[in-house]
């Protein structure tokens, strides 16, 4: 088995995890830093790993602590606070302080994260980008109060998302009827 396989493997031993976090080839770190075999310490140091892919592999294993995950949720490299903000063990201040990132591929994660609280959900509702919107739609902790703010939104895959969230009433959905009916009238 070469270096490569062995990262990546879930059977290979913590021991030799650890090892190979050390690699110079950054291919094999990364594997490393996605293997849930791999020790806690392993994940944190591999977290001040130089290359971004390796980062971003460590923020998005759902072993990496959550210290870890609130020092990576500051790196200067977007993708690595995209991880951080897809990672289901991310706390809930730190999906806060995403959820405001300029970059809108991190804002849709934190949408769609099931530990991102209705409050910041709301806020997450009313963002330019419909792909954010959809998430926020989607998104089972969606209050009714801001599906009732989507269910008029701009764009018909957002009201579509509306429609199938759990917490959607029978209120939404005909508000979403009576938009779908008189749309032409509101868009222009």
């Amino acid at each position: 088995m070469t270096h490569l396989e062995l990262a990546g493997n879930l059977n290979t031993p913590p021991e030799t995890l650890e090892i190979l976090a050390t690699h110079e080839n950054s291919d094999v770190r990364y594997r490393v830093a996605q293997n849930l075999n791999t020790p806690v310490k392993t994940l944190e140091i591999l977290a001040t790993d130089k290359d971004r892919f390796v980062r971003w592999r460590v923020a998005g294993n759902l072993n990496t602590p959550v210290e870890t995950l609130e020092i990576l949720a500051t790196d200067k490299d977007s993708g690595v606070r995209y991880g951080v903000a897809y990672n289901h063990n991310t706390p809930v201040k730190t999906l806060e302080i995403l959820a405001t990132h300029e970059n809108s591929d991190v804002r849709y994660r934190v949408a769609e994260n099931p530990n991102t609280s209705p409050e910041t959900l709301e806020l997450l509702a009313t963002d330019k980008d419909c792909f954010v919107r959809w998430r926020v739609a989607r998104n089972p902790n969606t209050p009714a109060e801001t599906l009732e703010i989507l269910a008029t939104d701009k764009d018909c895959f957002v009201r579509s998302w509306v429609a199938y969230n759990p917490n959607t009433t029978e209120e939404i959905l005909l508000t979403i009827k009576a938009y779908e009916k008189f749309k032409h009238l509101v868009l222009k």
